[in-house]
């Protein structure tokens, strides 16, 4: 891995374990806090609406300032915000520091993958953001695991304070390794920004994006009854099946960048066709605890192989100006994370069983097959402008 990606890589370590660590803190803040655990639960909510809220604000904000520097604030801001955080006396101040923390999440994955592409060649585009979002999947399979157990040891807080401690490597290894004049921003500036938002596979990308994580999350927000009431897992056992969907992701998503780099579109296509195929499965044969298992591995697999496509397919979409469009495609994701627990809560409302929920999933997901095959029939009749990386 190039030493600037590890930096990259590292920062989304930090920034993923910010996002998911508290999750599995819900009781000791409830706690300490003298609030309920569903209003702990809010903090969730709260950071997903300052990284959708987040992104595009800060992204125009910066769209004529230097990468790097660029790169350098936005992880200090998280610096900033975890280290709030850790200090909260109360709900609302801690709730406060979470979406100042995610204000910034959105615009770094954003203007990051663009920098990560453009220091590697034309071919290995899709691979070099995959690399700079595999901190993204380690940090669920070692930093919210490990965060969770200092957090029940010591206190919630003291997660907080590792996480401080973690950004600031970050910041260090951003502003040391990663070369001043990487990816600058185009000459049109925000404008120029802008008017890519006026290209419709931008917005499709986007859409799929949405679609992709609404088909995941209409499901996975659930995924713990599902396990125990429907596969017959134990409490303690649904760790460790959380665990390999996050082994799973980690792999999805180097595999992602190397068969993005082969074929984009046909991975995004078949990709989700699978995931359907497999949601349908898990309804069918989720009652199956070793089955239910597998699946969910595969599962974790399959999401993070589009996530790499997808983002790259914005950044060639978007090339005359790709910075925004980058960082609304996370708002994108954010959305879908937002919209598909919704979804699924509705479907749940209405009487469909935890059993049959999978069936929500793979419907959104052929949703999003025919949305990604409308947009690569879209460049079929439009050769001469087809999706190309600007020339180095």
């Amino acid at each position: 891995m190039p030493l600037p990606i590890l930096a990259l890589a590292i920062a989304s370590f930090c920034i993923g374990t910010t996002e998911f660590v508290i999750m599995g803190l819900l009781p000791e803040v409830a706690a300490d806090l003298g609030v309920s655990i569903p209003s702990a639960g809010l903090l969730v909510t709260g950071y997903a609406l300052g990284v959708v809220f987040g992104a595009p604000i800060v992204a125009m904000a910066t769209a004529h300032l230097p990468r790097k520097p660029v790169l350098v604030a936005l992880t200090a801001l998280f610096v900033v915000g975890n280290l709030f955080c850790a200090i909260a006396p109360n709900y609302w101040l801690l709730m406060a520091a979470r979406v100042f923390t995610a204000f910034g999440h959105g615009a770094f994955f954003g203007i990051g993958s663009v920098v990560a592409a453009s220091l590697v060649p034309r071919n290995k585009r899709a691979s070099a953001m995959a690399m700079m979002f595999a901190g993204l999947t380690l940090s669920n399979i070692l930093g919210v695991p490990a965060g969770t157990a200092l957090g029940e040891a010591f206190g919630w807080r003291s997660t907080f304070f590792a996480v401080v401690g973690i950004g600031l490597i970050s910041v260090a290894a951003i502003a040391w390794l990663v070369p001043s004049n990487v990816a600058e921003p185009s000459g049109g500036g925000l404008r120029g920004e802008l008017r890519v938002l006026g290209k419709l596979q931008v917005w499709l990308a986007m859409l799929i994006a949405s679609l992709a994580s609404a088909s995941l999350f209409a499901v996975f927000t659930y995924i713990k009854p599902y396990l125990t009431d429907v596969s017959g897992l134990s409490t303690a056992a649904v760790t460790w099946v959380l665990l390999l969907f996050g082994a799973g992701m980690t792999i999805g998503n180097i595999i992602g960048g190397r068969l993005a780099d082969w074929k984009l579109m046909p991975t995004v296509i078949g990709t989700l066709l699978m995931m359907a195929l497999m949601l349908v499965a898990f309804a069918e044969f989720g009652a199956i605890a070793t089955v239910a298992v597998g699946i969910v591995f595969l599962w974790g697999l399959l999401i993070f192989i589009v996530v790499p496509p997808l983002q790259i397919r914005v950044v060639e979409a978007a090339s005359e100006g790709p910075n925004l469009a980058a960082t609304l495609n996370q708002g994108a994701f954010n959305v879908g994370n937002a919209s598909g627990a919704w979804i699924g809560g509705v479907a749940l409302s209405w009487g469909v069983s935890y059993a049959n929920l999978p069936f929500v999933g793979a419907a959104l997901a052929l949703v999003a097959v025919a949305v990604a095959v409308m947009s690569q029939a879209l460049d079929r009749r439009t050769p001469a402008v087809a999706l190309q990386a600007p020339a180095e």
